[in-house]
């Protein structure tokens, strides 16, 4: 990878919608090469998709929570609680750690009384949890932009 293949990845972290044209005189490519390059990013695998940005009060989804999870540290305990996640909506980035607590979730839900009810029916519910603990998002102080693509 080159300094022009990462120059267009930070523009598209920037904004995924870029029509070709744009993207190439950004980068200093004509439009021709510029494509080559991206599909050859997304065969690669290095650019994995595109999406939208919302807004989580737009869809009734601003109250945020970061819950840490220990699971019974046994492989099938660790793997039925992995996949149990998949089917839980609410649930927007789950991370499984090194150390304690054994995973991070993070949780987008319209309110308290919305996480009350997740944590009351699903989270502690879920098979092999034995503690779960809430951090509730006060302010987002950075949000997430894409990742540093400057090496």
């Amino acid at each position: 990878m080159d300094s022009i293949d990462r120059a267009i990845l930070r523009e598209l972290q920037k904004d995924g919608r870029l029509s070709n044209q744009e993207l190439a005189a950004r980068v200093g490519l004509t439009p021709s090469p510029c494509m080559r390059r991206v599909r050859q990013l997304e065969e690669e695998g290095v650019i994995q998709g595109y999406r939208a940005v919302i807004d989580p009060e737009a869809v009734g989804r601003g109250f945020e929570v970061l819950v840490s999870v220990e699971v019974r540290r046994d492989r099938e305990a660790v793997e039925a609680f992995e996949a149990a996640l998949q089917d839980i909506p609410d649930v927007i980035e789950a991370y499984r750690l090194f150390g304690s607590p054994g995973c991070l979730l993070r949780i987008a839900v319209a309110d308290l009384r919305a996480y009350e009810r997740l944590w009351i029916e699903q989270l502690t519910a879920l098979s092999g949890v034995t503690e779960v603990n809430s951090q509730i998002i006060m302010k987002r102080i950075k949000e997430p932009t894409g990742l540093p693509v400057d090496r």
